[in-house]
This record gives structure tokens, sequence and C-alpha cells, in this order.
């Protein structure tokens, strides 16, 4: 299964970094949140990436591009214009960057990787978020109730979108997210089949609105429900959280060796 990691948009508010760099390559640990993202996905066999790129695509691109000056020590012999790469740290990864336009919304991006899907489920995420969830977990359970799309959902106090969620984890409703409400959140790690750009226009829709609405208004949108660790990267402060965690030696998401 492949999976699809939305890593275009502005990160207008986290922009002390973003200004720099899109916001999925502002660095934990010294590698890119992304880098993270995909480590994790990695650890449970996921191994092909299909990456949504926009603003400052160049710089995904390039740090793959130079994948083994990032993770390896390297000697270059200016005199004879080689260069030896030493504990060459390899992944098992098939990367696919897409440049999906800059202005691109979230749907629209997710529209136009299409070709390079085909017809089959594959999971979406986005490029700011890590998490725990058991993700053979949640690929069972969207194999199981053969609905369009499910949804990991969490509970915490953030400006995500807010289910009504019955007891058969149905998504009866989709609405952005009030102060108000302490309701279950839209997490990102999520399963679609491919029927779901059925639901996708062009590059003006925002997933996270009419086809959200519109899959859980035809009972085709699951809740798959994670009670722990996951954290977005939002904010500056977000990102000092995730990188305190790190070097603490005990970052929860870090499930490789």
């Amino acid at each position: 299964m492949k999976v699809v990691i939305l890593a275009g948009g502005l990160g207008t508010r986290i922009s002390e970094m973003s200004h720099l760099m899109p916001k999925p390559m502002i660095e934990i640990g010294g590698r890119p949140i992304l880098w993270h993202i995909m480590k994790y996905y990695s650890e449970f066999g996921f191994h092909e990436f299909v990456i949504c790129l926009g603003y400052k695509q160049y710089v995904v691109k390039e740090f793959f591009a130079d994948y083994f000056l990032h993770m390896s020590d390297v000697t270059f012999d200016l005199a004879n214009n080689r260069m030896e790469v030493h504990k060459n740290s390899t992944e098992p990864w098939r990367v696919t960057l897409v440049d999906t336009g800059v202005n691109t919304m979230t749907g629209g991006r997710v529209k136009r990787i299409q070709p390079y899907i085909g017809d089959e489920p594959f999971m979406l995420t986005y490029g700011d978020g890590v998490c725990t969830v058991n993700l053979h977990a949640l690929a069972r359970f969207h194999a199981a109730h053969g609905r369009a799309a499910t949804i990991t959902t969490v509970n915490i106090g953030q400006q995500k979108g807010v289910l009504d969620i019955g007891e058969d984890h149905v998504v009866h409703s989709f609405r952005e997210k009030a102060d108000r409400d302490g309701a279950l959140i839209n997490g990102g790690f999520m399963v679609m089949n491919p029927e779901i750009f059925d639901y996708l226009e062009d590059d003006t829709t925002v997933f996270e609105q009419g086809p959200m609405q519109r899959l859980a208004e035809e009972g085709q949108l699951m809740s798959f429900y994670h009670d722990g660790f996951w954290q977005c990267m939002d904010t500056q402060r977000e990102m000092k959280k995730l990188e305190e965690l790190w070097q603490s030696g005990h970052a929860p998401w870090k499930i490789w060796s």
C-alpha cells in the first residue's frame, strides 16, 4: 500500500521557520519531520511514498537527491573528481515527488497524484505530525469495514475538523472545530479507497470540507480511534515540544533502532 503525504502547504502558522523551507522540512533532532513520518510508516512495512509538493518544492527534491550526503560520511577527492560514501545508510524506500502546485488546496493535491496511485487503497497523512498509531491495525480496520475512507481520530484540543461519530464507528458529520468543542478531531493517518478521487474536483477542493462532509453524509467515512501519543507541528511551541521529546531520548514515535 502506498503512502501519500501532503507536504506542499505554506505553513503560515509557523512562519518563523517556514519562510525558509516547507514546514515538512523543519528539523526535529537534525532530521526533517517528513523523514520522521516516513521512518514511522517504514517500520510497519510501508516503503513506497508519493509526496505532494508545492511551496519551495525544490528543497524536498534536493534533500532526496542528496540523501546519501545527508545520511552518511563522505570523502570528496577533489583532485580526481570522485566521491566516496562511508557508512551508507540506505532506506528501503521508493519516493515519488510530485509538484502539485503552490496554491493548490489539499483535495486538489490528492487529485493530482491519482495517476501515481492506481486502482488500489492508499494511506494518506499530513507532513507535519507524528504519532504512535498502530498502522497495521488501521489498515486491517479499513479493509474490514469496506467504506471509502478511514480517518484516525484523536481527542485533543486543536483547531482541526470535528467529527460526530456513532457507536458503529461511522462518521455522521464533519465540520470545522470551534473553541467550545471538546470532541474528537481528525488526526490524519488516513486510509482511502481509490473511489475517493470521485469526490475531488480541482485545485480549489479543500479535502477537509466538501469531500469529507459528503463522505460523512453518505456513510462512507469511518473513524479509527487512537488514544495514544499524537502531535502536530503547527506552531513554534509545538516544534520545541517535539524537539524536547527527541532530545530526551524518549520520543514516542521513534520505534526504529
